[in-house]
């Protein structure tokens, strides 16, 4: 299998957080990807329409895009051990999957205001609805903090991906400030070698 990829982003990350934990890292050959809000990359665009980091390269040729897509795809290979079986606890891990892209969301718009758009250009109120959305789904998190415990699923692995990009690209946030049952979860989860071996460079 072949991944487009970008080091840096979030959703490139959850894919091979998810990878490692389900032993397929070995089998997925990263590919360098360039990434723009406004320019795609033509390499990727030959593959697939919508020239998305992450895009998988599956072992038949097909090609796959969306994180949520390309993880549920390698679980399957994998065993489904990350997205549980049909129940309550299924939908619990899919609707803390999607709340985490949605915060990712809403901080990858912030960050493509602050660098694609000249000073001038930037809206600070369109700025101030996407950190809203950050702030309502990081409180989200912190009350159900107690349930993550040692739960590995697409929920905790998209959490935990999502609060590494905030360090990465909003340090100042200092989200665990607020949120201490969830900043203790994330450390120990952040100790674990999936998350390790995917740690994003710090420039």
């Amino acid at each position: 299998m072949k991944l487009f990829h970008s080091h840096f982003s979030p959703f490139v990350r959850k894919v091979m957080v998810a990878a490692h934990e389900l032993g397929l890292a070995d089998r997925i050959e990263l590919l360098p990807s360039a990434v723009h809000p406004m320019k795609r990359d033509e390499t990727v665009l030959a593959q697939h329409p919508l020239a998305q980091v992450p895009t998988l390269i599956d072992e038949t040729g097909n090609a796959l895009a969306d994180s949520r897509v390309i993880c549920e795809y390698i679980d399957a290979l994998g065993g489904h051990r990350l997205f549980p079986p049909a129940g309550a606890d299924r939908w619990r891990a899919l609707n803390e999957q999607s709340l985490a892209d949605g915060l990712l969301d809403a901080a990858l718009l912030i960050r493509y205001e602050l660098t694609a758009r000249a000073e001038g250009e930037r809206s600070a109120g369109w700025i101030d609805g996407q950190n809203a959305k950050i702030a309502s789904a990081l409180a989200w998190f912190e009350s159900r903090a107690a349930t993550f415990t040692d739960r590995l699923d697409i929920g905790t692995v998209a959490a935990a991906s999502a609060l590494g990009y905030l360090d990465l690209r909003f340090a100042d946030l200092a989200w665990r400030d607020r949120h201490p049952g969830l900043a203790a979860w994330y450390a120990d989860f952040a100790e674990r070698p999936s998350m390790r071996a995917t740690q994003p460079p710090t420039a």
